[in-house]
């Protein structure tokens, strides 16, 4: 078959499809990549994808704009004659199938998370579900990332319950995710990794950090994320180095490998509003780190309650300093046990080749073939920009 996946950029498929990507292409599918073009862009064909650019305003809420972009997916889903679309985030999934359905060609989506639309209920979250609504009725599957986001959407009758499926997020690959020994750093490392968006409650963790120094706690407090330049939900960057400059946290930039930042820490946390399934924790429970968690969709299918981590309350900064201080003073060698099942529950739950013969079973059923066979993956050869 010849396979079409559609996301709002070439960064998200490297760092989240390429997995799927080489895999199918090592059981004998061709693949496209189309999305925008990025520093990503050229990582995506060296692994053996061919390349289709498309435009995408992926923030912006212009029904022009969506309507140019309908048709542009339109004319490259028929250009290349594919035999079927993986649709990934909110644009690729709603205008993608319209334009699939327009040109007779089946597709997958992927609820990968609802982000802010659905956190803040306003005009543009009515819109969104009304758009949802319509295009939710042409895909052959819909995968949703955790039950709460499928309940959700059942329940506002947004999609049908029968052509709905749940996968552990985009699976993590854990051979490469391989725990190392225990760090050994002299003060406590807490780490965050996330978009410095303000739903992912960043404000809370810097509530928290302030409480805990209040009652003397030492330890060192790190976040590493992308500053985000939207007013709206981003914290601004001289918000950030103000609280570097106050001595609250150590900003990390983004980084290509974060293995080794996540080696170094001790504890993983993430007190977000809402998630799909957070790479982020799926990461540091395959590296073998104790996680914190918010009690909501997404966060708390990572952390099973005084097993591997701690779960607190969303917005909710002094719960969270609580757990975070019971994650300090726990006793070592019941913080390496809790490693350790995080490590067990990344390997069960969470294996990438849990998605990709999920992913391959959706395929066969609408190519009308039978399920091929996991393989293992080899080095592939660059494609091209098409």
């Amino acid at each position: 078959m010849k396979i079409g996946i559609v996301v709002n950029s070439s960064w998200n498929i490297y760092n989240f499809r390429l997995g799927l990507i080489e895999s199918l292409i090592n059981s004998g599918h061709r693949v496209v990549a189309i999305a925008p073009n990025d520093g990503y862009t050229e990582k995506i064909i060296a692994a053996g994808c061919q390349y289709q650019e498309v435009e995408m305003d992926c923030k912006g809420s212009n029904p022009l704009k969506d309507l140019i972009l309908t048709k542009n997916l339109h004319q490259i889903y028929k250009k290349q004659k594919l035999d079927a679309i993986l649709h990934y985030t909110i644009k690729p999934n709603i205008y993608g199938t319209i334009a699939a359905k327009l040109a007779n060609i089946p597709c997958i989506n992927n609820v990968t998370g609802l982000g802010t639309v659905f956190i803040r209920q306003n005009l543009t979250s009515r819109i969104a579900e009304m758009l949802y609504k319509i295009s939710f009725k042409f895909p052959e599957v819909v995968f949703f990332q955790n039950e709460d986001d499928q309940q959700l959407f059942v329940e506002r009758k947004l999609v049908d319950l029968n052509i709905t499926q749940i996968l552990p997020g985009s699976g993590i690959d854990v051979q490469r995710f391989q725990p190392a020994p225990p760090s050994q750093n002299t003060v406590f490392n807490f780490l965050m990794i996330a978009r410095v968006l303000y739903d992912k409650g960043i404000l809370e963790y810097i509530e928290a950090i302030k409480i805990l120094k209040k009652e003397g706690i030492k330890a060192k407090f790190s976040l590493l994320g992308k500053i985000d330049p939207d007013k709206n939900l981003g914290v601004p960057e001289s918000q950030v180095q103000a609280w570097v400059a106050e001595g609250l946290i150590d900003y990390l930039s983004p980084v290509e490998n974060v293995i080794p930042i996540i080696q170094k820490a001790d504890c993983v946390l993430l007190p977000s509003y809402r998630e799909g399934t957070p790479r982020t924790l799926i990461e540091a429970a395959s590296l073998g780190k104790p996680i914190i968690a918010t009690d909501v969709a997404g966060c708390r299918e990572t952390v099973k309650e005084n097993v591997n981590g701690f779960l607190c309350q969303a917005k909710d900064a002094r719960d969270l300093a609580e757990k975070m201080k019971k994650m300090l003073f726990l006793k070592p060698e019941d913080r390496l046990k809790m490693g350790e099942n995080s490590r067990k529950l990344a390997v069960k739950k969470f294996d990438q080749n849990i998605v990709f013969k999920k992913y391959k079973e959706a395929l066969s059923k609408v190519g009308g073939e039978q399920a091929p066979v996991l393989e293992p993956r080899k080095k592939l050869q660059p494609q091209e920009i098409i």
